[in-house]
């Protein structure tokens, strides 16, 4: 493991409590403040957030991102902030109990290995990175990520990876994905698809209304209702097509 643990730290000042409003995002969101609260930790080398829109996985993701040395933007650890992104005010918070070679990784530029990967900015930023994804496909684009930068053990933080994939292509990413963490990569990655989430080993983290919780594959909303789905579409359809 590279960090077992991720938690805020909060100075003690003026104002509230632990030096943050509760009632403004992101200290809002359930997750967040279970994450000040509790902090959250990371038992397995792959943990996967699973949640609805706007339930606070990707603010999650990002700040851990920021809080390693990665820059925000999405990009690998020898790319230094060049797009002069400022940390989130999660983010700047974040802090990290983690294994020695993690603590070497998350305080030194030299010693940082990892990669960040957004699905809204991932063309730019390998574009940036010398990958020249307008040269492929969306999804193209993406695996390049994967097969070229996706080779040290580091931190690999993802934000929806999927969304650019098809059925195939995701399958290839489970194989990057469970490479790394054999070889002594960690992977954090929030996610919608059913199809990550069922790596065998990985840690799924539920994150909604209830703040976070574990759960396993087969207890997931997201599973329950493609299973449901496929068996038979028309039973959500009915709901939602005009007859």
């Amino acid at each position: 493991m590279i960090v077992e643990r991720a938690y805020a730290h909060l100075p003690a000042g003026p104002g509230p409590q632990d030096g943050v409003d509760r009632t403004v995002w992101p200290w809002s969101v359930p997750c967040v403040r279970q994450l000040l609260d509790e902090g959250l930790r990371f038992t397995a080398p792959v943990t996967f957030l699973v949640g609805e829109n706007g339930s606070g996985k990707s603010t999650l993701v990002e700040a851990l991102a920021e809080g390693f040395g990665l820059d925000s933007y999405g990009g690998s650890h020898d790319w230094r902030y060049a797009s002069a992104r400022e940390k989130s005010a999660l983010g700047e918070r974040i802090r990290f109990d983690a294994a020695p070679r993690g603590r070497r990784m998350a305080t030194s530029w030299a010693a940082r290995k990892g990669f960040f990967l957004r699905a809204e900015t991932a063309l730019d930023a390998l574009g940036r990175e010398g990958l020249a994804p307008e040269s492929v496909s969306h999804g193209e684009g993406f695996l390049a990520a994967f097969r070229g930068k996706f080779t040290q053990a580091g931190l690999y933080v993802l934000d929806e990876p999927e969304a650019a994939l098809s059925f195939s292509s995701c399958l290839e990413l489970v194989g990057h994905i469970d490479r790394l963490a054999k070889e002594g990569g960690q992977v954090v990655c929030a996610t919608h698809s059913p199809l990550l989430t069922a790596l065998p080993g990985a840690d799924i983290v539920e994150v909604g209304d209830h703040g976070m919780r574990g759960v396993v594959w087969a207890d997931l909303d997201l599973v329950n209702h493609w299973r449901h789905y496929l068996a038979d579409p028309l039973a959500y359809l009915r709901h939602i097509v005009e007859p």
